[in-house]
């Protein structure tokens, strides 16, 4: 699908941009207030948990905030865990780390929804563990660019390039104002201290405190490179290291961004060939052709951008504007399994003047002022500017090396206006399992099989599908491999393509598929257990957009 002038870009509200564009100085504010959440729990170095949500424990690490300086400031990491209820047995095999992505996602917010059903995936053998990065979250220091939460929601909105003739220039003045807004804050110069190679330190003094030697771990998008400089910095201390979703780590660290949309295109056209295939009783958007419903997507999007639809729903309102539809289509490529079906029914409502399902795929409570002492958001973006930004090279683009920067993307892909704002070496450790989907639109498999040529004995695992990183799609061949990975070090045969487990367009589940096509994807009466989790971990758990 082409747009001929409406060409896609979002902006976040937390302008992403103002500093991976421009390689301003950037700067923090370091909160002095904590959230009751913070407060709870004492900061040590040992993990003394605490039971926190739903059978889950919590603890804060002490970490150096400069590693060069051990003994000057500190930071504190917060940690969570689904225990495993085998330690202190034989059975019992350590924990496993895990990271969502971002940077700047929440570990934290990730295990408190998925922990129970990755503990359901991996085995009970392991105690499931994540943590806020340094920077982010509930881990203190704290990154923000504003003062008040309320300057944050009423500074951001969405930009888009193409919706005014004008929209590159705002954006780039926009990021002037950031950048201002960071330097004004900057009251305790600890910057230089939130990046990715502190933050793979902090995991092996995470890994340390539950009294094991080597890392197991499992990363997602970001998470891989983090997992990657991990690998880098400490080759001796690897027991299982599973990347998921590769990121290009060169690419990164070059402030690039200029790799992850080679497969995007393609992602999109799975909605159009399997919106066909699953016919108009399961596909709401359906046409005779998948090229007609390209077409139907393209006139849709022409007439949302000239006439928005209002919306008002049970907690919020709003319009699905052109820049409304385009992010929330780029948001389904990422859980096609989870979002397809109801970008769909949106995309059909849309078309009779009802926006309602479309804009509820990426709908948020509206923003409440609250009185009193603010307690800090547990997901807020500064963190990930601030860690994407220490980690790349400097980036000073004018407005007009900025458009030619934007049209290079845009050969790659029509997407490309929206990673526009989102502007190594190897070394020999113990084999790591790769992972990377067929269709992934923002890691495509090319940065897996790049980064696993400098890992001598690793494996890359092919899963075909749509989506970003493999629980996107429900596949028991890849969770099964990775299970046995981590289990006993088992890695797939070089080569090796895992099928999903049935089409996004389905009335059937798996387990009510024919069972000559269960056998015939590998899927049996006793990977139910499998089947399950993994069906709530697409319900639960989002890999987080990296602008």
């Amino acid at each position: 699908m082409q747009f001929p002038s409406l060409l896609f870009t979002m902006v976040n509200n937390k302008a992403f941009i103002s500093f991976v564009l421009l390689g301003a100085s950037l700067v923090v504010n370091v909160l002095a207030q904590q959230s009751s959440q913070d407060n709870v729990l004492e900061t040590s170095t040992k993990l003394k948990w605490t039971d926190c949500y739903t059978q889950l424990q919590c603890a804060r690490l002490q970490v150096p905030l400069n590693y060069s300086d051990p003994d000057g400031g500190t930071a504190s990491i917060a940690v969570i865990r689904f225990p495993s209820p085998l330690a202190g047995t034989d059975d019992y095999k350590g924990p496993i780390l895990f990271n969502p992505g971002g940077p700047g996602g929440s570990g934290v917010q990730m295990i408190a929804d998925g922990g129970a059903a990755f503990s359901e995936l991996l085995g009970a053998n392991f105690d499931i563990v994540s943590f806020d990065p340094r920077g982010v979250g509930f881990s203190t220091p704290r990154v923000s660019f504003f003062d008040t939460e309320a300057q944050r929601q009423f500074f951001g909105s969405f930009d888009v390039i193409n919706a005014t003739s004008d929209g590159l220039a705002r954006i780039w003045a926009r990021a002037q104002i950031t950048g201002a807004l960071a330097a004004r804050h900057n009251q305790h110069n600890v910057l230089e201290h939130f990046n990715t190679e502190n933050t793979a330190r902090d995991m092996l003094r995470i890994v340390e405190a539950h009294g094991q030697r080597n890392i197991q771990y499992w990363g997602f998008s970001y998470g891989t490179v983090l997992g990657a400089t991990f690998a880098s910095l400490f080759p001796d201390r690897i027991s299982r290291l599973v990347l998921d979703g590769v990121v290009d780590a060169e690419d990164y660290y070059a402030t690039l961004w200029s790799k992850n949309l080679l497969d995007a295109d393609k992602t999109l056209q799975i909605f159009f060939d399997d919106c066909f295939k699953g016919g108009p009783d399961l596909c709401p958007f359906y046409e005779p052709s998948p090229q007609a419903i390209s077409r139907k997507l393209d006139d849709l999007t022409r007439a949302t951008f000239l006439r928005p639809v209002p919306v008002l729903t049970g907690i919020s309102y709003g319009l699905v504007d052109y820049a409304r539809l385009q992010m929330s289509i780029f948001q389904s490529l990422w859980s096609p399994y989870a979002l397809f079906p109801q970008l769909a029914q949106g995309l059909a409502d849309l078309i009779n003047g009802n926006g309602t399902t479309l804009y509820q795929i990426m709908e948020q409570p509206l923003f409440d002022c609250s009185c009193g002492t603010p307690t800090p958001p547990t997901i807020i973006a500064d963190g990930g500017i601030a860690i994407s930004c220490t980690d790349g090279q400097e980036v000073r683009d004018t407005v007009d090396e900025l458009e030619l920067y934007l049209q290079g993307l845009l050969r790659d892909s029509q997407w490309g206006e929206g990673m526009a704002k989102a502007r190594k070496e190897t070394f020999p450790s113990h084999p790591i399992l790769w992972i990377g989907n067929t269709a992934d639109p923002a890691t495509p498999i090319a940065g897996a099989r790049k980064m696993a040529q400098g890992f001598p004995g690793s494996v890359v695992l092919a899963q075909d599908s749509p989506g970003h990183c493999s629980i996107a799609a429900p596949s028991v061949c890849t969770s099964k491999f990775v299970r046995a990975y981590f289990m006993n070090g088992t890695l797939p045969d070089e080569g090796v393509v895992c099928p999903v487990d049935g089409p996004i367009f389905t009335g059937q589940s798996v387990g009510a598929a024919d069972p000559s096509v269960r056998r015939a994807l590998g899927v049996d009466e006793k990977d139910g257990d499998i089947v399950q989790a993994l069906a709530r971990l697409r319900r639960s758990f989002r890999v987080p957009l990296p602008f």
